[in-house]
Parts: structure tokens; sequence; C-alpha cells
């Protein structure tokens, strides 16, 4: 129970005491989640926001964010019942975002601390810090969110329109402040029902997010009063409101199904790519005494050259763990395995040298000929924070969990690649990939998207199969095919519709032998516009709840 002097006002909120039944039921759990305070009510917010997360890879338990952002949206019910009463509204609505948030990335990036565990002796003390930092760090972007959102609050079922553009404005800023870190935002979790997955080519993942937040929170017109915006019209009108997003989210799977019936299987005659996944755990991949065994691995895997089976082969990040360009004997070795006509691709690092010491390094994709000659490079350009580099190094006195005392530097940019034998391809490395409308150079168009990773580092855990969804996700976006290839997986071939044609699971050992999909004929709207696609549907939704909103409000001055 919560005192009498913590609880809002439920007629300002519009929230009478409910009757019986399970519509009667449903009106209390309302306004008992509106009207809770203290610590009860914190850790509701932040239950509701470890809730939201199982709704992410691998559990897809998707009916989760119904549960999680009606909540969401009944705690802000009532923050607008303290702000219209002069209590703070705008302050608890942060707050309650702020720990949802906090809930939703704990319990959906747990798994970051498995990286800290590498080298437990160095860095295993960070891992409580790691992960509340980043969660309430992350949290930060949800409070604001919904501190717009209460900014601007009705008690129509236009406010979960407003909740949801906000959500997803926020998730875009998420990705591009200080570096951007775009992970898991709520439309990866299409990844499950492929149809409903194809809207992202228009709209892409934030449009996605925005939709699937007003879906799951638009449930909250069940606890609605029986007077008021919702009421007046009897159960029919709080069952229409409750489901208007399922409706949308039922349109959207409708056009899905139909262009997934019309998509052609394609493919690129005359290529077939040899993925290689040598699962080397992380402990033991820059042993001094492994490193010989670890190279050798890939070359046996990746078979004999001009077997006649593959054309092209691809070794995951850092799968040299050399200078490439530089080894002149390791990498005569490589040409062993180099198809006739063909390349390998590999992640390696590429260093430069002053005075024999090492003055750059950078974390690279190579292409090696089938005469040992580097045909062609790139340099990633995204690094993660901590991982390849420290930010503020003058200030803040840690090391970067990575090999080596040296900061890695960033490449120029995304660009489109041309090597023997294949298409253009766009090079992405690690989490280059979950960069939504970052993952191809403007006007120089590839015609497949090439992402090899090392998801060692957070071991058997969720985080893989997170960052395979993203992956799906930019095919869909930029309707171009994916491959994939994974130090301990997931490795795999992905169409420009999202679906995979192939794949190598976590923690296995094996190659994959497929051919090149087929980019699709045009490019798609998203692939066009990019973020202003889906800035565009958070737009519309926005001014459809203030065309509401000041509708509401002439009538009050009417009356």
């Amino acid at each position: 129970m919560t005192a009498s002097g913590d609880r809002p006002d439920r007629a300002a909120a519009g929230m009478p005491e409910p009757s019986g039944g399970i519509a009667g039921g449903l009106r209390w759990l309302s306004v008992r989640t509106a009207g809770l305070s203290g610590w009860r009510r914190n850790a509701v917010a932040f239950g509701l926001g470890a809730v939201a997360a199982a709704a992410q890879p691998p559990v897809h338990v998707i009916p989760a964010l119904i549960v999680s952002f009606t909540g969401l949206v009944w705690l802000l019910d009532g923050a607008q019942a303290r702000r219209q009463a002069g209590r703070r509204g705008g302050w608890r609505a942060f707050a309650d975002g702020w720990l949802f948030g906090a809930g939703y990335f704990a319990a959906g990036l747990y798994w970051v601390s498995n990286a800290l565990l590498v080298d437990a002796a160095r860095f295993g003390w960070l891992i409580p810090f790691t992960v509340l930092g980043l969660s309430l760090g992350l949290g930060l972007f949800i409070a604001i969110a919904t501190w717009l959102a209460n900014r601007f609050w009705t008690q129509h079922v236009t406010r979960v329109l407003w909740l949801a553009g906000c959500w997803a404005l926020l998730e875009w800023v998420r990705g591009v402040v200080l570096t951007g870190f775009p992970w898991n935002p709520v439309g990866n979790v299409w990844v499950a029902l492929e149809p409903v997955l194809q809207a992202a080519a228009w709209i892409g993942v934030y449009g996605l997010s925005a939709l699937t937040v007003f879906a799951a929170g638009a449930f909250a017109a069940f606890g609605a009063p029986r007077s008021g915006a919702l009421g007046s019209a009897g159960g029919r009108r709080r069952w229409a409101s409750a489901l208007s997003g399922l409706v949308v989210l039922g349109g959207l799977a409708g056009a899905g199904l139909v262009r997934l019936q019309t998509a052609p299987d394609s493919w690129v005659e005359g290529v077939t790519l040899r993925i290689v996944q040598p699962n080397i755990s992380q402990q033991d991949k820059w042993l001094p005494h492994r490193r010989a065994e670890n190279y050798a691995l890939h070359l046996n895997l990746s078979g004999v050259r001009g077997d006649g089976t593959a054309t092209h082969v691809i070794w995951p990040e850092t799968a040299a763990p050399f200078g490439v360009a530089t080894d002149d004997a390791r990498r005569g070795l490589m040409r062993g395995v180099v198809p006739p006509g063909g390349v390998l691709l590999t992640g390696a690092p590429r260093f430069r040298l002053e005075a024999g010491r090492l003055a750059q390094i950078w974390n690279s994709l190579v292409a090696v000929d089938d005469a040992g000659a580097v045909a062609a490079f790139y340099d990633k350009h995204h690094l993660v924070p901590f991982g390849e580099y420290v930010p503020f190094r003058d200030i803040l006195p840690l090391e970067k969990i990575t090999a080596g005392g040296v900061d890695f530097s960033a490449g120029p940019g995304p660009v489109t690649l041309r090597v023997p034998g294949l298409p253009p391809f766009s090079p992405l490395i690690c989490y280059e990939v979950i960069f939504p409308g970052a993952v191809a150079p403007k006007g120089d168009r590839p015609a497949w998207l090439l992402n090899i990773t090392n998801d060692g580092w957070f071991g058997i855990s969720a985080g893989p199969h997170q960052h395979f969804a993203s992956a799906r996700l930019r095919a869909v976006e930029e309707g171009l095919p994916l491959i994939r290839a994974a130090n301990t997986g997931i490795s795999g071939a992905i169409d420009p519709y999202g679906r995979v044609v192939a794949r190598l699971g976590l923690g296995e050992r094996g190659v994959l032998d497929v051919p090149l999909p087929a980019a699709i004929g045009r490019p798609t709207l998203f692939a066009q516009l990019g973020n202003l696609a889906p800035a565009g549907l958070v737009a519309l939704m926005s001014a459809m709840h203030f065309f509401r909103r000041n509708r509401e409000l002439r009538k009050k001055e009417t009356f």
C-alpha cells in the first residue's frame, strides 16, 4: 500500500475506482500501476523493462512487449496525474523511463560482461561497473523519450502514438550520440516473423520500432475508465483502441507476405563462397604458442586450391594474426587455398611502423588473390569504445580490452570494394553492421554486404544471436544479400529479404559453401531515403497525436 499523500489524484488522471469483472480488473490494475510510488514503482518500472528484453533474440517472446509497454503507459498516466497536480510529474516520467530502460538493457546486454572475463585477472573487477553503467547510460535515452512524451500527454489512445514516436526518435539518437550504439532496437524482434520484417525495406528498423511500441502500448486502453475519452462509446471503442496497433502490424504482415511470395530465388552466376568458421575461443586466439596452430586451422578448413567447389573463400575478423601485406611467407600459404581467379577475404590487423616501432594499427579486411598478392583492403571505421580504443584516454585511466597498448585507428568510412571474380561489395567489420542507413557508401551502391566478425568475446550467450538479427535487418533495409563470417558463429548467408539461406550455429566449427544471392532489382525505399523514411513515419504519428490533443483542448475551452 502507498501512503495517501503519495497517491496521484485519480480524478485528475481520469481514473475512477474500477468495478468488477475482467474489464474492471484491468482498470483496477491500471489504477494501481499508475498510483505506485517509492521503491515499488521503481521496481515495477525496472522489471517491465527487463520483461521487454525477452522479445529480443534468441528468446523471441514477442507478447512480452504487450505487458511491458502497457505497464509503461499506465506508469506514464500516473506521472501525468502528478504533473496536473503540480507534483513534478515530468521528473516522475523521466525516472520511470530511466528505470524501464535500465531494466531493458541490463537484461538484453548482460552478455557484455563475458568480454571482460576473457582476461578476468585484468578486467573482471569492471563487470558490475560495466553492466550497471551501460544499462543506466543507455537508459537515459528512454528517460528522455518518456519525459518528452509526458510533456504532451493525453488520455486518448493517440498518446501511445506520441510515446512510440518519441521512442523511435531516441533510438535514432542513441545510434549517433558519442559514436552511437543502436543495439537491440525494438524493431529487431521481428526477425522471428519474416512477413512483418519486410516492412524494414520501407520504414527501416526505427520505423518498425515505432509501430511495435504503438501496437504493444495500445493495449493500455483496456485499463481506461468507463468515462472519458475512450469510455463514452463503451467496450467497442476500448477494444478498437487496444487492437488498433495489431491491425497496423497485421497490414504490414499481409504486405510482407505478398512481398515474400513474389520474391524470386536468384543467385549470382558463377560465384560460390566458402565461409570458414573455426570456432576458436577468445582465450586461445592470441596466445603466442597457439597462433600458428590457429592459422593452420583456417588453412585446413579452407580446403585445397582448385577443388572445384568454391570460387572464393571468406575468413572471419582478425583470422590472420599478422600483417598480411608485410608478411610474405605466411601470405604465401594463403595462396594455396585461393581458388583460381578468386580471392581470399580475411580479417587481419594492418600496421604502420616508425623506426621499427608500431605507430598505427587498423582492424582491416584484406583480399588476397590467387597469385598471393593483396588485391584490396578496407579499414574498419566505426571502432568499439574501450574495445579498440579508449575515449578520453588522457582523462580515463583505463586500458582497452583487446591486446596491445596502441589504440586502433579508424578508417575513412564505408566503401564499395571491387576484387577479382566478385560483384562489388561493402565490407562491414564486427558491429558496423548494427548501424541502420550507414552500411554502404552513398552514390556507389554495392551488390552485396560482407560482415566479418569475432563474437567469440561474448561466449555462448544472447549477444551473437542479437548481432545476427541486426545483420538480417540491414539486408532487408538495403535490399542486398549479406554474407557473414564469424569466428565462433553465427555465420551464414542472408538473402535481400532477410531469409537465412544457410548458417553455421553458435559454437560450431565448419565451413559453408553457398552461392551468392542476387540483390533485388531496384533499391528499396529505405535504401533511397535512409533514416528519413522512419522520420517521416514518426512525424505522421506525432501529427495524429497533436491533432487529437488540440481537439481535446478546444473542447475544454468551449466548456
